[in-house]
């Protein structure tokens, strides 16, 4: 077996204890305060796209589900759906905290990202009309999840066990794959190829990261995270990545979503969004 397949293993065997742990802990918050607090963003309140900012930062994509469920229903602002989607790392912060040696990195990460979520989701609602808004906030009904699983309803108690484990087989099983990838490409090319072909700190790194964020599947926010913990991106292109990565709530916006023509406009400014502000902060660090 290649050495760096088996470092690759190991690392990955390291982190499985700690991605268990946090995954347990996602699915009780889940489990006791994710019907309350879907209801904080919803209706006309003009807080609302800042509590979606923040509650979109919770691990998974939970709330971006939720988030665009209260959409199609009419019953958030584009504002406050974008807040969320931008806001909102899928498995970033789940893969850091599995590596307590970069756990520094998810203050500046996800203040980053609070900011640009607040004040793309303020713009983007002083822009256009908020008579989307329906009259009374309806409770959510179950949205399809991540596993199989459903959000917007209490879980069973078989859930509450299942479902973290599930999860934490497939992250484990994304994470090594990855590490698996840039291991060998660094052991083959080497590590100053490596960045070369990942385009360095040029202004495109932003683009290609953002486009790939927009794939629905955890393995994306996965491969963007680990990269720039092993230094193969640059944190203007994480910010776009993980900015554009609002996981299975895409999916729920192009299923359920109509005109068809609101749901590419709105993947259009989640994509403008997020590129810009990564071309912003490359260029700031560079």
């Amino acid at each position: 077996m290649p050495s760096y397949v088996t470092e690759a293993l190991m690392d990955s065997a390291k982190a499985l204890p700690f991605l268990l742990a946090i995954y347990f802990a996602i699915e009780y918050v889940e489990y006791r305060f994710g019907q309350r607090l879907s209801t904080k963003i919803s209706g006309k309140s003009r807080l609302s796209p800042f509590v979606a900012a923040l509650l979109g930062c919770i691990p998974q994509c939970g709330f971006s589900v939720v988030g665009t469920t209260l959409y199609v229903r009419r019953l958030v602002t584009v504002g406050t759906l974008l807040a969320v989607y931008l806001s909102t790392s899928d498995e970033a912060v789940p893969v850091i905290l599995a590596q307590p040696g970069h756990i520094h990195m998810i203050a500046p990460l996800f203040a980053t990202k609070i900011i640009i979520a607040v004040v793309v989701g303020y713009t983007a609602d002083a822009l256009m009309s908020r008579r989307r808004i329906a009259e009374k906030t309806l409770p959510v009904e179950e949205a399809p999840g991540c596993c199989g699983h459903h959000v917007g309803r209490k879980a069973s108690k078989r859930e509450l066990i299942i479902h973290p484990l599930r999860h934490t087989a497939m992250v484990f099983f994304f994470l090594f794959l990855v590490s698996v990838g840039i291991n060998a490409a660094i052991a083959h090319v080497g590590e100053a190829n490596l960045h070369s072909a990942l385009l360095g700190r040029s202004l495109w790194q932003p683009v290609i990261t953002a486009l790939v964020g927009l794939i629905p599947n955890c393995a994306a926010s996965v491969a963007i995270t680990q990269l720039y913990i092993k230094g193969g991106i640059g944190f203007g292109s994480t910010i776009a990545g993980l900015s554009a990565s609002a996981g299975l709530g895409l999916l729920v916006l192009v299923k359920e979503n109509r005109p068809f023509a609101d749901t590419l406009r709105l993947i259009a400014l989640l994509l403008i969004a997020s590129i810009g502000a990564g071309i912003f902060i490359q260029l700031i660090y560079n």
